[in-house]
């Protein structure tokens, strides 16, 4: 089991939009069998798939397995590649057994775990239909993102072409199918999709999914429906929410499946590209003029550089523009890039040796303590063991980013953190002593660029200025140039780092305040989080529901410092808990929201031609339900309905009378109800309850509130799970319950 470091590893992950991420999941009681290809990495996802062969046999496992099993059916991934080379075997010996199962036949259109080659012969899904057909199959179904782009008599008389909101639907339908039948899911790989679109050879899909933060409940509805690596946490003043990474997104839509009104799509925008490194540069030119030259390492002997980070962000891209550089140089250079799974969200680590001549260049990969430098473009592989390995203490020379990006686990788990101190001193353990540094490269790449993708080149300028790579900036510069993509912001990033080394100053005054170091600052100042949470209710409703809310959290402050001197871990608890029943986000407050200009502002900054949005709710009266699920099935609404949303947030003054038309609701009696037995239960009573042994059992049920999160269903499940755990609380008191569970 691993320990330290590496207990918080970086495993690969579906890209963001991966079509994989939709056509593995199974329905509630059902087991898939694994498959060579990108889906392989479902065995270590909640998708209840275990088990896998060799290319060719999938499947062959459980003709084996089912006549001593109590299982009647299995799905079996296949990959399309897989198909072609000797996949359709499979499916010919699982006929001729007579088995029962439905092989789940991954149309991505590209060989995408080796590089996305086409695939052999170009087969189509209508081609390869008829083909499974031939067989002798019992069923076969098509699902896809595009149901529309086939015509009636694309396929063979009896298959049914479904969209891929309805896949656990046809897989139900599917399961209960004596024999073996085959479910077609036929949708591009995403990274694939990227490369076209690169090349010109794909239109761009012209949608930008935007989360409206303060709509945002934390939920994580969205990850769970998407399983997408682009939805990405985001800290506030208020609590994590959640966040695109426009950089990474794909726009496979899937994000908006999450039960949750805060979605936006932006119809025709494109991300608007900072002016920042354009102006700066022509500011900044006497500064980068006079930038003093490091001191560059000796190359009396090979010099071995170790660059480490996440597949797909431009680590390898490090390595060839240094291969490059080395080589305008006049230098010798080998490189190894160990990547693996890395392209797909995964580890990647580069090794590099640096010569005066290249026929000093002899074994490359860098072995336990023999690295000069270390590069660390993501802290959490940074951190693990197989990259510490190589730093000698008190000599390599370690420099590291410490933006905490998440994990891939982080779509299913929603309350993941990545232990950034834990890391870090891992870090610090292992350098002893040797040269150290470290700087937020993806939050100064996005401050100066608006694109993180520039991080890694930021950070090798950053090395560069501390005397840490042994090839002349002026060859760097010039590698970048020959490289030919996107050089003037390559180039930029370079020379900003470099800055970054040698005037701090210079980049943190380009810094944007930093919402989730201010919430730290705050973290021990109960009155600053009070003070914050009350300007919002006055906004929310009105002054009296402010005043009522500081009344109590000062009630419970005097409380808590005569009975607990110098403690005030109940009050902050009391504090946000407090707050986040008082502001439940009912249809006034989303309705405010959306119009109070905040959002509309954030639209303008961050993107171009920004004018066609679609709101993407479910309102109860006006949704149909989902035939797989039950649920309100969400619906997009186009720009009209800002005026109505406009009219709508000036009813809040509404909220809790006999007029409030949405307050019959059960869902809002429920909220209404919390908050009275929150103060009833709670706070009136800790005059009683609160002593040096209760102190601790007390602050946790304060803090339940922040576990209510979502919307509709999603939250009427949080509550039951929160009143569960205070039912458990309770007990621990040797007292009543401190309140009945909502119905």
């Amino acid at each position: 089991r691993p320990t330290g470091a590496d207990a918080f590893p970086r495993l690969p992950h579906f890209c963001a939009g991966c079509p994989h991420n939709t056509s593995t999941v199974v329905p509630e009681g059902a087991h898939a069998y694994a498959g060579i290809g990108c889906h392989y990495m479902a065995l270590w996802m909640d998708r209840e798939t275990e088990g896998f062969t060799q290319m060719g046999a999938e499947g062959a496992n459980w003709i084996g397995e089912s006549p001593f099993s109590t299982r009647e059916h299995v799905f079996q991934n296949l990959g399309d590649g897989t198909y072609i080379h000797s996949g359709s075997l499979a499916i010919r010996a699982a006929v001729a057994a007579n088995a029962t199962m439905t092989f789940k036949l991954l149309y991505n259109d590209a060989v995408a775990m080796t590089g996305g080659q086409k695939l052999d012969g170009g087969i189509t899904v209508p081609q390869m239909a008829a083909q499974i057909l031939a067989e002798g199959v019992n069923r076969l179904d098509i699902v896809t993102d595009e149901p529309d782009k086939y015509g009636s008599a694309a396929f063979p008389p009896g298959i049914q072409v479904h969209h891929r909101r309805d896949l656990a639907v046809v897989q139900r339908a599917l399961s209960q199918t004596s024999g073996v039948s085959v479910l077609i899911y036929d949708q591009t790989c995403a990274a694939e999709k990227r490369r076209r679109r690169k090349r010109g050879t794909m239109p761009d899909a012209g949608v930008r999914v935007v989360i409206n933060e303060a709509v945002c409940e934390g939920c994580g509805d969205c990850g769970v429906k998407s399983n997408c690596i682009a939805v990405q946490p985001l800290e506030t003043e208020l609590g994590r929410k959640r966040t695109i990474d426009q950089s990474a997104c794909n726009m496979d839509l899937s994000c908006l499946e999450g039960f949750c009104p805060s979605f936006v799509t932006l119809h025709g925008a494109k991300i608007r590209k900072s002016t920042a490194p354009a102006l700066s540069e022509k500011n900044d030119a006497a500064q980068f003029a006079t930038l003093p030259e490091p001191r560059l390492p000796n190359l009396d002997r090979p010099y071995a550089i170790l660059v480490s980070g996440v597949g797909g962000t431009g680590v390898v891209t490090v390595s060839a523009v240094l291969a490059q550089a080395a080589h305008v140089a006049g230098q010798g250079f080998g490189s190894i890039d160990v990547t693996g799974l890395a392209q797909k969200g995964g580890a990647v680590a580069c090794h590099m040796r640096i010569a005066e001549r290249p026929q000093d260049i002899h074994a490359i990969r860098i072995g336990t303590a023999h690295a000069d430098l270390v590069l660390g473009g993501d802290l959490v592989v940074t951190a693990s063991n197989k990259i510490l390995d190589a730093v000698r203490p008190g000599h390599t020379a370690l420099v590291y980013s410490t933006y905490e990006l998440t994990t891939g686990t982080f779509a299913r788990d929603p309350t993941l953190l990545v232990p950034g101190a834990m890391l870090r001193n891992a870090i610090w353990a292992r350098i002893a002593g040797g040269p150290l540094a470290s700087i937020d490269a993806h939050a100064t790449a996005m401050a100066l660029f608006g694109d993180s993708i520039y991080a890694n080149m930021l950070l090798l300028g950053y090395a560069y200025q501390r005397g840490h790579v042994p090839i002349a900036g002026a060859a760097i510069e010039e590698a970048i140039v020959l490289n030919n993509v996107d050089v003037d912001r390559n180039r930029s990033a370079f020379r900003y780092g470099r800055l970054a080394a040698a005037d701090p100053r210079a980049i943190t005054r380009r810094m944007p305040p930093d919402a989730a170091s201010r919430r730290a600052a705050d973290a021990d100042d109960w009155q600053a989080i009070a003070a914050h949470r009350a300007t919002y209710l006055a906004a929310y409703q009105d002054d009296e529901l402010a005043a009522r809310y500081l009344t109590r959290v000062s009630a419970v402050a005097t409380l808590e410092q005569s009975r607990m001197p110098g403690h005030s871990e109940l009050t902050k608890a009391v504090a946000e808990g407090y707050f986040k029943l008082l502001a439940y986000k009912d249809e006034y407050e989303i309705a405010r929201l959306f119009t109070d200009g905040i959002f509309a502002a954030r639209l303008e900054s961050e993107f171009e031609n920004n004018h066609n949005l679609k709101f993407h709710m479910a309102p109860p009266l006006l949704s149909r339900r989902d035939k797989s699920t039950g649920h309100p099935r969400k619906r997009a609404f186009g720009r009209w309905l800002i005026p109505v949303l406009r009219l709508l947030a000036l009813g809040r003054h509404l909220r809790g009378t006999p007029f409030d038309p949405f307050g019959y609701t059960s869902e809002r009696k429920t909220e209404r109800r919390l908050i009275v037995e929150y103060e009833q239960g709670l706070l009136d009573t800790l005059g009683q309850r609160l002593e040096p042994d209760t102190h601790a059992v007390l602050q946790e049920i304060a803090s339940l509130p922040m576990e209510i999160t979502g919307f509709g269903h999603i939250k009427a499940a949080s509550i039951e799970r929160a009143n569960a755990r205070r039912l458990e609380l309770a007990a621990k008191l040797d007292k009543a319950p401190l309140y009945a569970a909502a119905e």
